[in-house]
């Protein structure tokens, strides 16, 4: 019988296979997708509201994976890294993640983990690096990144986003939310990223 949670790494799995890109061809060839399912207690966030609107901006390849997240949003454990004390209120109501698998998600990777990132509009998330090598495809359009010293870039949907090892990176969403998915590889899979930024950062 196939679980809520098969279905989530189902369609997680289905979407990346669309990704025409040779960084996610490699990522996805070296992940075992044959992977044990854990335990995990529902853990919703307010954030969770944005994924309504996340599920009409997604491209179609993205749809079917963006809607079971909108209609069972509640099942799934969901996570912050950081809190209050870090970002304050209005970041910590518009943020939030779920990891799919790896270390601490649905299903069990020691080798890499992935999952999906979530920021409301007019989110700064500020310059943070560290060690995993991180690869994010926003499933949504309309928000602007940042990587090493660069300025702020706007990336559509479906775009490949590379941060290698402890390059600092850093996102600013306008008036839509921000679903992305990501993939960790090559470094502590559960590592708390060290800041550099402000929330303030790159605000007019």
């Amino acid at each position: 019988m196939t679980t809520k949670l098969d279905e989530l790494l189902g369609r997680f799995h289905a979407y990346l296979a669309t990704v025409d890109h040779v960084l996610m061809r490699d990522a996805v060839a070296r992940i075992g997708w044959d992977m044990p399912a854990r335990t995990l207690e529902p853990r919703p966030l307010a954030c969770l509201r944005h994924l309504d609107r996340a599920a009409e901006l997604a491209p179609p390849d993205a749809k079917p994976l963006v809607q079971l997240l909108a209609e069972r949003r509640n099942d799934f454990r969901w996570g912050q890294t950081y809190g209050e004390a870090d970002f304050g209120k209005e970041f910590i109501e518009n943020y939030g993640w779920l990891e799919v698998f790896g270390t601490r998600g649905h299903f069990a990777n020691d080798a890499a983990a992935a999952g999906l990132l979530i920021l409301g509009p007019d989110i700064v998330y500020p310059d943070h690096h560290h060690v995993a090598e991180e690869i994010y495809i926003p499933l949504t359009g309309g928000t602007e990144w940042r990587m090493g010293e660069s300025g702020f870039c706007m990336r559509t949907a479906g775009e490949v986003v590379h941060h290698a090892s402890n390059v600092n990176h850093a996102m600013r969403t306008g008036k839509e939310p921000l679903l992305a998915l990501y993939i960790w590889r090559g470094g502590p899979l559960a590592q708390k990223s060290d800041i550099t930024g402000t929330v303030a950062q790159g605000r007019d």
